[in-house]
Parts: structure tokens; sequence; C-alpha cells
């Protein structure tokens, strides 16, 4: 990924519009911060977190009690964050503006490096690598990712409804996606596996799901990547085309449903 060009332009798309991106996209559920202290990661431990975006999980992390550096490469996303924070009444908190694959490590070692729906964009050469360095011996790595599956009122039929258009408007668009449900996902740890600087994994799962007007989820989509980077033509027809689908089939209303799935694991060399 260091080397792709469209990789470094799609990830700096979140901070074209933080506002929206701190409006629409969903926070984290509370019981996966309660799972993450009992992992061993004790409220006052010392955190590293990269890709704070506008600080929705930086938050609740501050809100238990834990002393954080938030590294986040978008200076708008930044921004928000550092408002979020100043008006939650939080603690200790630093953000910094900077890609977390040229930051400077601090002298000090981090008890936990937490990352939330941010890893994956994070160069795969040095994220695992520079999180360990990052941490003391002991100390743990925490991941969240966030995915699409199926179930809510996101039938079969709607998706390849939905699919259709996506294939229509965004060429890149693999043909015949289907969503898949939680347990066909798999737990995935062969990157910390094969750095052989981590021990085993755990591996919390939540799902849930969230209800979106027809205006919310068009909202929620202009904050991925994917659709902010497309053609300004066929973004329109594409959110037209969802925006009349959700309206005319389903009322003007969607249940989304979620799987968020924190991975913990301690670093051992």
């Amino acid at each position: 990924m260091s080397d792709s060009n469209d990789y470094v332009r799609l990830r700096k798309t979140f901070n074209e519009d933080a506002e929206r991106y701190d409006r629409a996209r969903p926070r984290y559920p509370a019981q996966m911060f309660d799972d993450l202290a009992a992992a061993g990661a004790a409220p006052g431990a010392r955190v590293l977190e990269i890709g704070c975006g506008t600080g929705q999980a930086t938050v609740s992390l501050a809100e238990r009690g834990y002393r954080i550096v938030a590294v986040e490469l978008g200076a708008e996303m930044a921004a928000v964050a550092r408002r979020n924070l100043a008006g939650s009444g939080s603690g200790s908190v630093e953000v910094v503006t900077a890609a977390f694959e040229e930051w400077p490590l601090a002298a000090e070692p981090f008890d936990l490096v937490f990352s939330a729906t941010a890893f994956h964009w994070i160069d795969p050469a040095v994220r695992v690598s520079k999180s360990a360095d990052a941490l003391r011996l002991g100390g743990l790595l925490a991941t969240v990712g966030t995915r699409h599956i199926a179930g809510g009122t996101w039938t079969e039929a709607f998706f390849v409804e939905i699919q259709k258009l996506y294939e229509r408007f965004d060429p890149s668009t693999p043909p015949g996606l289907r969503l898949e449900s939680a347990r066909d996902i798999p737990q995935d740890a062969r990157e910390l596996t094969s750095s052989e600087r981590f021990g085993p994994a755990s591996f919390y799962r939540y799902e849930w799901e969230l209800p979106y007007s027809t205006a919310d989820y068009l909202d929620l989509l202009l904050t991925y990547s994917g659709h902010r980077a497309l053609p300004d033509a066929r973004q329109r027809a594409l959110l037209s085309s969802i925006a009349r689908l959700i309206d005319v089939d389903y009322g003007g209303r969607v249940v989304k449903r979620y799987l968020t799935e924190l991975r913990v694991a301690e670093r051992v060399r």
C-alpha cells in the first residue's frame, strides 16, 4: 500500500468533510470498551491511538480515564476531535496531526496501541512493527473493524438491487457481491502472527443494528472513500438512484446491520 498513489489519495478523502464524518458515522458499542479493559488495558493506562478521526472512540476512552496521545492524518478531522474532547469533559488527551508512518515515537513506551476503523489504512509494511515498537513489553495492540453484514431490513433482494446500481455507476464494484453473515467472516490475526512480535490474538464481536432515513443513509455514504472518489456525475447518479429505491420500495427507511470486531494481542518481543 505504501507505493499506491491511489491508496494515499483515498485515505485523505475523509478529511474533506470532517463535520459530515462526525455526524454520520456510527459510534462504537459501549461493551467494547468494557471488554478492552477486561482484556488488560486498565483505565489510567497510557494509550497511543492511531487514526482517531473526529474522536468518536477517543472520547469513550478518555471518559474511562485513559491517558491518550491520538495521531490523526487529517487536520480538519483532528480539529473536530479536539473540539469533541474539549466538550466532553474528558481527561488527558493530546491530538497530534501527523501520518502515523512518519510520526516519531515517544521515548516512553505505551501500555496500549489502539486503532478504531483505521488500522487498515496504515501502510501494512510498518503498521504492526511500529505498533510493537511503540509498546512496552506486555503491552496490548487493540484494533477495531466494522463490517456491514447480512440482516436488518437489508433483505437479499434489496441488496441485489443496490448492487446493480453500484455495478452500473462504479466500475470498481465486484460483480455479484453479496453480504456475509458474521459467522462467515473469519477472525484474522495473520499479520500479527507472522510478525512474531505478538502473542495469540483474542477476538470480541458485537452485532448491532442502526436505522437510517433516506437522507441519513446518503449522508453516511458520503463518508466512505470509494463514494467520495467517484466522479461527480457518477456520484450524483448513484446516490439519487439509491434514494429513489429506498423511498419507493422501503418507505424511506432502512435498518443496517453491523459487525464490530475488537482484536487484542499482547506484545511478546
